[in-house]
C-alpha cells in the first residue's frame, strides 16, 4: 500500500494554517520529513494542499516561531536538527486553557515527580559520579532549610530554594526535555505554590516541609525506587491540606 504522504493532504474543516502546521507536523512525526530536511517550497505545498500562499507562509511562521522549523536565507526552510525549549510551549498553553486547568496541572506534576525520582534513583544507580551528583542535592536541601530557618524567612525565597532543590532532582536526569517541561511547570504553578508557602508559615508546619524534601534526599540516597510513590503521594496530601 502507497505511504501516505501528510504533505499533500487536501486541507478543509479547521483553521487552514492550523491544517497546515498539522500536515507539516505531522510528516515531521511519521518521518516523511526528517531532523535537517529542507521542506517543499511555499508554491510546492501550497500547490499539494490546495491552499493559498499567504496562509502557507503563515503556518511556517508559527512553525519557526515554535523552534520546529528554522529559515536560511536564500536557501529555504529546514526542519530543526536540535531539540528546542520553545518546542514545549503549545502543550502546556494548551493545558492552561483547560477548564479546571489547576486541578490537571497538579496532576500532571505528580505524574511527572513519580517519573522523575524513579529516572533519578535508575541514573544513580548506574553513575560512575552519581557522588557528585548527590552532593548537588545535599546543597540544595541546605540552602531550603537556611532560607527557612532565617530569623524573618521570606515566601518567595523559600520558594526559589524549593525549585532549585526539585530542578537539581531534574538535572540528575541528564533530559533536556525533561528539563524543559519540569521549569515550565513551575513557572504555571508559582502562583499557588507561593500560597501554599504562606500558608506552611501561617499554620506553622515548616518543619514538616523541610522534612518531607529531607526524605526525598534520603531516598536518593538509599536508591529506594520502592518509596517514591509514597513520598511523593504524601508530599502533594500535604501541599493539599495548607492549600485549603
Amino acid at each position: 500500500m502507497e505511504k501516505t504522504s501528510f504533505l499533500k493532504e487536501p486541507v478543509g474543516g479547521q483553521s487552514v494554517v492550523n491544517k497546515i502546521v498539522d500536515n507539516i507536523t505531522n510528516a515531521i512525526i511519521n518521518g516523511e520529513l526528517n531532523p535537517g530536511d529542507k521542506i517543499p517550497t511555499e508554491a510546492e505545498l501550497s500547490e499539494s494542499m490546495g491552499v493559498g500562499r499567504n496562509s502557507v507562509r503563515e503556518a511556517i511562521k508559527v512553525l519557526e516561531a515554535y523552534g520546529v522549523v528554522h529559515i536560511k536565507r536564500a536557501e529555504g526552510t529546514f526542519v530543526s536538527q536540535e531539540y528546542d525549549s520553545r518546542m514545549i510551549y503549545p502543550v502546556l498553553y494548551g493545558i492552561i486553557l483547560q477548564k479546571d486547568s489547576t486541578s490537571q496541572i497538579v496532576e500532571l506534576r505528580k505524574v511527572i515527580d513519580v517519573g522523575l525520582l524513579q529516572l533519578a534513583v535508575d541514573k544513580l544507580k548506574s553513575k560512575s559520579l552519581e557522588q557528585t551528583q548527590m552532593e548537588a542535592i545535599e546543597k540544595a536541601m541546605e540552602e531550603l532549610e537556611y532560607q527557612a530557618y532565617m530569623e524573618k524567612p521570606q515566601a518567595r525565597s523559600l520558594y526559589e530554594a524549593d525549585v532549585q532543590f526539585h530542578m537539581a532532582i531534574v538535572g540528575i536526569t541528564e533530559n533536556v526535555m525533561l528539563q524543559s517541561i519540569c521549569s515550565y511547570v513551575d513557572k504555571i504553578t508559582r502562583r499557588s505554590r507561593m500560597a501554599t508557602i504562606d500558608r506552611i508559615f501561617l499554620d506553622g508546619e515548616v518543619e514538616n516541609f523541610l522534612d518531607l524534601h529531607r526524605r526525598i534526599v534520603k531516598l536518593l540516597q538509599d536508591r529506594d525506587s520502592a518509596g517514591i510513590y509514597a513520598i511523593v503521594e504524601e508530599h502533594y496530601q500535604y501541599w493539599a491540606k495548607v492549600k485549603r
